[in-house]
């Protein structure tokens, strides 16, 4: 089961080693079997020792250069960073990043051989459409990517249920997980509103593979709760 963590644009790089020392400790003194990750924002990132993977939450498909307010591979390199972040919704929504940018993004790091935690989801007018509608959506942000690539895992978070406390519901995700694995075979996180009152059953659904946490990931023991859940 994997459990991972997007700060988006929360925590101290100060706060982070703090939250990062304390988890190791519950991780390793728990013997957690489970695969942890933690992705915290780009002014926090550095080389931390930990069991944990921690990732980048974006970075710009380049190695280095003149882009401005970006961050490239040589900068993740610093800090032995392979683990990314592609496709969130809040960065095709709010930053409007298109389909094209983003399987342009996602083929420059499989090209560098990082770990891709590729997110896909729907807004609530598709979601009001029925499965169908939802399908067509989710698998039309697959296009340009290489879904048999081995270091690939998927996300799906709805986005009407991302920061809304409204997860959902247990037939809702079963289904939509159940459609994506029949067309993409790889770990499939779930990701909308997840929170420690309803971990236990989101990852009793089958073909839910883990989560990919917001908010609830914020404090280190709600996180971990999560986690021994």
């Amino acid at each position: 089961m994997i459990f991972a963590a997007n700060f988006k644009t929360n925590h101290t790089r100060s706060v982070t080693r703090a939250y990062l020392e304390a988890l190791t400790q519950k991780v390793v003194d728990g013997e957690c079997k489970e695969d942890v990750y933690v992705f915290p924002p780009a002014t926090a990132l550095d080389r931390f020792e930990t069991p944990i993977t921690v990732g980048a939450q974006n970075a710009y498909p380049a190695h280095n250069g003149a882009y401005t307010g970006e961050i490239g591979v040589e900068q993740l390199d610093e800090f032995g960073i392979r683990t990314i972040l592609i496709g969130h919704s809040e960065r095709r929504e709010i930053l409007h990043e298109g389909q094209e940018e983003v399987a342009a993004k996602f083929s420059f790091f499989k090209e560098q051989g990082f770990e891709i935690i590729y997110c896909i989801g729907e807004p609530l007018e598709i979601r009001e459409q029925g499965d169908k509608a939802v399908m067509e959506y989710l698998l039309a942000q697959f296009e340009g990517i290489d879904t048999t690539y081995d270091k690939l895992i998927i996300a799906y978070e709805p986005i009407w249920a991302i920061g809304t406390g409204r997860s959902a519901t247990v037939a809702e995700i079963a289904s939509t997980h159940q459609s994506l694995k029949q067309s993409v075979n790889k770990p499939l996180l779930y990701g909308g509103s997840a929170k420690p009152a309803n971990i236990k059953e989101i990852i009793a659904i089958e073909n839910v593979d883990g989560v990919l946490v917001g908010s609830a990931s914020l404090e280190v023991e709600s996180f971990y709760s999560m986690i021994a859940a």
